[in-house]
């Protein structure tokens, strides 16, 4: 009887160990992904980019200039091409807005929109403003360690916990060990299919930080189509740059620097 006691006792420690080390593992991951986070958003960031949408038969590019302030505020103004110059898309907290200047009318963008294309692209509403938090509304864990474009990325895996107002099912990360950066990313639906999947290249040094400066976005179920993003340029924690700036009075006043 006293051996069997004994062989409960350790099964039983070594369920509480490995309960431990798991609990501590899914914390680093977090971190991990948090930090990811938060050396892409920088406190205050500003950017210009180019957006290429590629579709089987034609193909189109917009460039635009961006703020942000953390991940609760963002502003984009539309720089090309003519047709849609002067747009501006706001995220303040968890609302966002639309600035159409050639009717003059001011649209806010409902939650159910939020998955939506954002300007016929692969990215929707939600990834473009930031409204989604990979740190917040999901569990996180370690998978392999794999080597990307020469550098090593710990592959975490983020699952949605129950109640978060999220759409993807899984989403797998592959961060750069030594930069913090994300390298590439599949999002998953709720029966486990692979829908998009991110690519990110082209590090260079922005301020005071390297991050890839293009990135790929692939509907892998729609052959042909594709959209790139490049940076052209990027500052962060730019003394500028505060809460007052992300309002629907500066959408209309706002001009490209």
């Amino acid at each position: 009887m006293k051996k069997k006691n004994s062989i409960l006792l350790c099964l039983f420690i070594s369920l509480v160990i490995s309960i431990q080390l798991k609990a501590q593992g899914d914390d680093k991951a977090k971190e991990i992904v948090k930090k990811s986070h938060e050396i892409t958003l920088g406190k205050t960031s500003k950017s210009t980019m180019t957006m290429q949408i590629i579709r089987p038969e034609w193909s189109r590019t917009v460039s635009m200039q961006s703020w942000s302030m953390g991940s609760d505020y963002y502003l984009i103004y539309i720089m090309s091409p003519a047709k849609d110059k002067g747009q501006v898309f706001l995220k303040r907290e968890k609302n966002m807005w639309n600035w159409i200047p050639s009717i003059g009318r001011m649209i806010k963008i409902p939650p159910s929109m939020m998955m939506s294309s954002w300007m016929g692209s692969d990215f929707n509403n939600d990834e473009l403003m930031k409204e989604s938090s990979l740190v917040k509304d999901y569990t996180h864990q370690f998978l392999e360690e794999e080597e990307i474009d020469g550098l090593l990325c710990y592959q975490i895996e983020l699952t949605p916990l129950p109640s978060a107002p999220v759409v993807w099912g899984k989403v797998i990360l592959w961060i750069s060990k030594e930069k913090s950066f994300v390298l590439k990313a599949e999002y998953y639906d709720e029966d486990d299919q692979l829908i998009n999947l991110q690519r990110s290249s082209k590090v260079k040094k922005f301020g005071d930080r390297e991050l890839p400066s293009y990135m790929e976005m692939i509907p892998i179920t729609k052959e042909g189509y594709k959209t790139i993003m490049e940076i052209t340029d990027a500052e962060y924690n730019v003394k500028s740059i505060d809460e007052k700036m992300f309002s629907q009075q500066m959408m209309k006043r706002i001009r490209p620097e």
